[in-house]
């Protein structure tokens, strides 16, 4: 009978499990590749573009009128242009290679670490001096992380290390406004970053496939 027949083959299976010298235990991994090196660094930079919105507006009411008012928009001053920009024409900028794009947000990311460091030591408050504290060691991880995707799709990393915010001998801001100009023009350049690098990360990650996932076999003895 079909009951009959089912149920033999079903002792049959168990019988011959039953004389397995060893049971292949499946073990489901995933493989980090570059899908998600991009990924995480696409998250990180999301989390950066949120953690610098209020990190921007505690440091400008710190600086006052009229760096702290919305419709402040002053033109760039020479001495802005140690700061790496931003504004760079984009078909120009989609025109690169992601090689290019990737070494010149590292080098940038770099660049702008060494002048927010600068930065925390001069603050006053201790409140603010801990809030950007905690946002370079956000921007520290997201360097870190678009070196990883950098290697994890085989191109080198950019040679030299970062610039620093002024070479030797250079001098400081003449007064207390420039002074302040200097700082609204590294917050504001570090936002037009993080809002490209977002773009940039969020477009390479549909040009590389996701992680693979994998099943690997395992033989373990009872």
């Amino acid at each position: 009978s079909p009951t009959g027949d089912s149920w033999g083959i079903f002792t049959f299976l168990c019988a011959a499990l039953c004389n397995l010298p060893a049971l292949p235990a499946l073990n489901c991994s995933e493989e980090l590749g570059a899908g998600q090196s991009i990924q995480q660094t696409y998250d990180l930079t999301r989390y950066l573009e949120h953690q610098l919105r209020t990190l921007a507006g505690t440091y400008l009411n710190y600086l006052g009128p009229p760096f702290n008012e919305p419709d402040f928009n002053p033109p760039r001053l020479a001495r802005a242009e140690r700061v790496p920009s931003a504004t760079v024409d984009l078909d120009l900028w989609r025109g690169l290679t992601d090689n290019a794009r990737l070494a010149a947000n590292y080098r940038a990311y770099s660049r702008l670490l060494c002048y927010l460091r600068v930065l925390d030591g001069q603050v006053g408050t201790a409140e603010l001096r801990h809030r950007l504290a905690h946002f370079c060691a956000s921007l520290q991880g997201l360097v870190l992380s678009i070196g990883g995707v950098m290697s994890s799709l085989g191109y080198p990393l950019p040679a030299g290390p970062a610039a620093p915010p002024a070479p030797p001998g250079a001098p400081a801001a003449p007064n207390d406004f420039l002074k302040k100009m200097d700082d609204f023009w590294l917050l504001k350049e570090l936002q037009t970053w993080l809002w490209r690098s977002a773009k940039d990360f969020n477009r390479l990650k549909k040009k590389v496939p996701p992680a693979v996932v994998t099943l690997r076999l395992e033989a373990r003895g009872f």
